[in-house]
């Protein structure tokens, strides 16, 4: 298989990024075809489309294993790889539904998509139109990930807030993103600070008995 396109998202690095696809709205991405499939044609009547699917390389993975620990689990109970949604897959492709909110064709052909749960750079393997009447399936059973996970209040400090403008999309991104509670299940101490990367900036938080707290927002910069 070719890789089709690269997508560029808010998300740097793994760390943070929403475990499932249309959890944090706020989450922009483009899809960019590469040169070889950069053609108008391929694309014609996607725009007619609300939502996509993306296959995709999980190329940041590093190699499989049979059982995983699932974080909706805590951590602390062991299933096998394939009654799962891991990276660390024998062959390490990734799924995602995603909101698609534009088709550009002017320089070369990129799509804007929304609600991503993919880092950036990755490569994407095939883009299919989202099915309503065949991809969703209200009386499926999901397992031990049936419900959606409870979230947390996000508050922000005085310096956080002093970081954004106002109607920043960054705010709702960064609510979206703690309040589904990114720590690894092995983390659950009160208090500890966490540092992940989204949409440029640096967000210093930590969870406490009132949820979690932004204490402060810096920017970004990748290394050279």
């Amino acid at each position: 298989m070719k890789p089709i396109a690269d997508l560029y998202s808010d998300f740097p690095e793994k760390f943070g990024i929403p475990r499932q696809s249309g959890q944090a709205p706020a989450a922009r991405a483009q899809v960019v075809l590469r040169p070889a499939f950069a053609r108008s044609e391929a694309v014609r009547g996607l725009d007619e489309c609300s939502h996509i699917w993306l296959l995709f390389h999980c190329h940041q993975s590093e190699g499989w294993r049979p059982t995983v620990r699932p974080p909706r689990l805590g951590g602390n109970r062991r299933l096998g790889v394939f009654a799962t949604r891991s990276p660390f897959r024998p062959n390490p492709i990734g799924l995602s539904v995603v909101r698609l909110d534009g088709v550009e064709i002017d320089r070369g052909v990129r799509l804007l998509v929304s609600g991503v749960d993919i880092v950036d750079g990755t490569p994407i393997l095939d883009i299919k139109p989202y099915l309503p009447w065949a991809d969703s399936l209200p009386d499926a059973r999901g397992g031990f990930a049936d419900q959606l996970p409870d979230a947390l209040p996000v508050h922000f400090s005085p310096e956080a807030e002093a970081a954004l403008t106002s109607n920043d999309r960054r705010r709702a991104l960064i609510e979206q993103l703690l309040a589904l509670d990114p720590r690894p299940a092995y983390h659950r101490d009160p208090g500890r600070c966490y540092v992940n990367i989204a949409a440029g900036m640096e967000v210093h938080w930590h969870v406490s008995r009132n949820g979690v707290q932004v204490d402060r927002l810096t920017p970004w910069k990748a290394e050279s």
